[in-house]
């Protein structure tokens, strides 16, 4: 029989979740999403993701297994980047829902449940990821998974809750490793609020299930010299001060009304009556503090947020003013519209440039690479058999998924990343078609005979993370030595 704790007053009163008004906003962020899923095209991601799954393995320089696994499967079926566009769709429709579930796990009724679904769904941080699919998609919803799945667990007691927990954990560590920062503020909110639960069996065996089921990423990340803390610290060191990424996550990755609801959450959480759920603001802090203090990226700690969205959440629901009835979802509904024009591909191109000029949007990475492609493709054509090797691995997905469509037989590869882990390209070292954010400099390093042969460019006079000014192709020609040789010094993380 399953040992149980005895559970608080207000954990007995879970309400039920309001299945039909949640389903209904689930819904709509489905539909939206959906509407442009494919407008602009493929992201530098994407195409990473799929080309990392084609190479099955537990790990990767970067990251876990799952994502790549996923995306790999998708890619497989018909109609190009859109079956991995929706994959990205259901985990925003399965967050949402986790934050209502959530909500109701902390005593929410149905306007409480209401509002911490929306608060999710108009997210700006949720609403960019779930543009493309990728790592930090998956991410968020098995965060809140193993939110609402702890929650579960400490109000039912039983080992098969805490186990549902721990297999959450689990996937999220075979996902993404920032989910740790998730699972150390468990413990230790656990161990400052709800002590006496770690006398019993559960959270133990969670805990077991979960290293269970990331321990294969970890024995590949032993036997591979612990790639992922390399690049761990390469990444910090890209990020500059922590000091800016706090505000940037809570001003320009939340909004407004979401930074209210954090606050009335955590106040709540501070007070008597949200005792039994004050390990929720211990995750939060937790996961914030370690972003910070890792030079992580600002979103890396978003996940943390829907705890206080949900906190807040029943807080506003206790207060029942009138008023707040009324504001509430139209500052909600507003701030997700504004999310929808930065985040998804709803306006032109050249709009959405104007848009977040200064800020950067990962939709704008999407844009351009058929063109892209085609450029390089009409090169190519003129040096048949050459192997092309890219400054990054968004060039060399795009040139594998989207090239052979466009005549391109050519050999492709790239010292970025997991590629430089898979070793040199196939095809002669003697001449090669260097591609994208190279400079003259860098490839006399490796070819005696270094010639521009032509820029590369976006449409519309755009530029991004691939293609900037300096962005060209390159024909080089006598290198210092064979790809074995070279190859120690040409890959590279980042």
């Amino acid at each position: 029989m399953a040992q149980k704790v005895r559970p608080t007053e207000e954990a007995e009163a879970v309400p039920r979740v309001a299945w039909r008004p949640v389903l209904l906003i689930a819904g709509a962020v489905a539909v939206v999403h959906l509407a442009v899923a494919a407008r602009y095209g493929w992201h530098r991601d994407e195409f990473y993701y799929v080309l990392t799954g084609r190479h099955p393995a537990w790990g990767y320089v970067d990251q876990p297994p799952l994502t790549p696994a996923l995306a790999r499967l998708a890619a497989a079926l018909p109609g190009g980047v859109l079956p991995l566009r929706i994959l990205a769709i259901a985990a925003a429709f399965g967050c949402v829902v986790l934050a209502a579930k959530l909500a109701a796990e902390l005593g929410g009724r149905r306007r409480a449940q209401l509002i911490s679904a929306a608060a999710v769904a108009a997210c700006p941080a949720y609403v960019a990821a779930s543009a493309l699919f990728g790592t930090t998609g998956v991410d968020q919803l098995l965060w809140l998974a193993v939110l609402a799945a702890t929650a579960r667990a400490l109000r039912l007691g039983t080992i098969p809750a805490w186990l549902l927990a721990g297999l959450f954990a689990g996937l999220g560590l075979e996902n993404k490793h920032t989910i740790a920062a998730l699972l150390i503020g468990i413990a230790l909110g656990l161990i400052i609020t709800r002590r006496g639960v770690l006398r019993t069996p559960g959270p133990w065996l969670a805990a077991v299930l979960a290293l269970l089921i990331a321990l294969p990423n970890i024995l590949w990340n032993a036997s591979n010299g612990w790639p992922a803390i390399r690049m761990a610290a390469v990444l910090s060191g890209r990020q500059g001060s922590a000091l800016t990424q706090v505000p940037e996550l809570l001003l320009l990755l939340t909004g407004p009304p979401m930074l209210v609801l954090l606050v009335l959450g955590a106040r709540r959480l501070c007070l008597k009556a949200g005792r039994p759920h004050r390990w929720l603001l211990i995750v939060a802090i937790t996961a914030v503090t370690l972003m910070a203090v890792t030079a992580g990226k600002s979103y890396y700690a978003a996940p943390a947020l829907p705890g206080l969205f949900a906190a807040g959440a029943v807080r506003v629901e206790a207060a029942n003013t009138g008023g707040s009835r009324r504001r509430w979802p139209l500052a909600l509904g507003l701030t997700g519209v504004c999310a929808i024009l930065i985040g998804l591909p709803v306006l032109p191109v050249n709009v959405a440039n104007s848009v977040t000029t200064g800020v950067g949007s990962p939709v704008l990475e999407t844009y351009g690479w058929t063109d892209y492609v085609h450029q390089i493709v009409a090169v190519a054509d003129r040096y048949p058999g050459t192997t092309i090797f890219t400054s990054n691995y968004g060039e060399a997905g795009a040139l594998t998924i989207l090239g052979p469509s466009e005549g391109l037989h050519n050999p492709v590869g790239s010292g970025h990343n997991a590629y430089g882990f898979w070793g040199p390209p196939a095809g002669s070292d003697a001449t090669v078609l260097c591609v994208g954010e190279f400079t003259p400099a860098y490839l006399h390093q490796f070819w005696s005979q270094v010639t521009e042969i032509a820029p590369l460019t976006l449409p519309d006079g755009l530029s991004n993370e691939e293609v900037q000014q300096s962005a060209a192709i390159y024909l080089c020609q006598q290198p210092h030595g064979t790809w074995t040789q070279l190859w120690p010094s040409l890959k590279r993380l980042s």
